[in-house]
């Protein structure tokens, strides 16, 4: 488990993404102990989530904590269930030489990201969870938090894959060298190197197609933290889509404002 932990700070750091690690286009991160982690940081965030069903504004029921826990984490996961395919046939696509393995690791490792984001902002859902009674709000204050969690291990993908790119299709490359000495942390660029307009534009595609499958796979997995005067339920029964849910809660929200 610490290996696991000072794997996952070694990431954040950007000390996991450094060129010199990077020179096989590959990266070394241990993925069973991720994806260990990446459920206890959702089980973590799911909590801080679902205490709003405890509170006087929320739903009364007990079981929607649980289920807030298990649901968090199943939401990342299947969501990279159903987008890694699409990542790998558009990384081979631009001509990358990175193999499907190298793909996954560095999926797991953005989710952890993702993740580890989305963790540490929790306490701070768990505050408003107690301090307002508005169901509209903890939705748009959790989808705010979903979204700043996603773009940030995004980005963390988009510059790894960058750099694994790079570094994949140049032989024996000094790490030593001015183009390597790349930002001290996960999200710098890649030195002088710059990706082709067009491979940018089919790596920003597969970031607007996650985008789109996370929100719709937490619109099916909902309810996360449980309508007021709703009986609990694990799942509802589906109707519209996550995109007008959320612009109805923001309406509603403020119309009453």
């Amino acid at each position: 488990m610490r290996h696991w932990i000072r794997t996952l700070d070694r990431i954040l750091r950007g000390e996991a993404t450094r060129a010199a690690d990077l020179q096989d286009g590959n990266l070394r991160v241990p993925v069973v102990g991720l994806i260990i982690l990446i459920d206890l940081l959702g089980l973590s965030y799911g909590a801080c989530m679902g205490l709003f069903s405890l509170t006087p504004g929320g739903s009364g029921h007990p079981m929607q904590l649980l289920a807030a826990m298990l649901k968090v984490p199943a939401l990342f996961l299947l969501t990279l269930w159903v987008t890694f395919p699409s990542l790998y046939v558009f990384n081979a696509l631009v001509g990358s030489r990175l193999m499907i393995q190298s793909v996954l690791r560095l999926l797991i490792a953005s989710l952890a990201v993702m993740l580890a984001v989305l963790a540490s902002i929790g306490p701070i859902v768990a505050f408003f969870s107690f301090t307002t009674t508005s169901y509209e709000f903890m939705i748009l204050l959790n989808v705010l938090v979903f979204a700043i969690s996603g773009f940030l291990g995004l980005a963390f993908l988009l510059q790894t894959l960058r750099r694994m790119s790079i570094l994949s299709v140049i032989s024996k490359p000094d790490p030593t060298s001015a183009p390597y000495l790349l930002g001290s942390g996960p999200l710098g660029t890649a030195g002088d190197h710059v990706l082709a307009p067009h491979v940018r534009i089919v790596f920003r595609i597969w970031v607007i197609v996650f985008g789109l499958v996370g929100g719709q796979m937490a619109w099916v997995l909902r309810p996360f933290i449980g309508r007021p005067g709703q009986p609990f339920a694990w799942f509802r029964h589906p109707y519209s889509n996550f995109f007008q849910a959320v612009a109805a809660a923001a309406m509603k929200l403020f119309a009453r404002g």
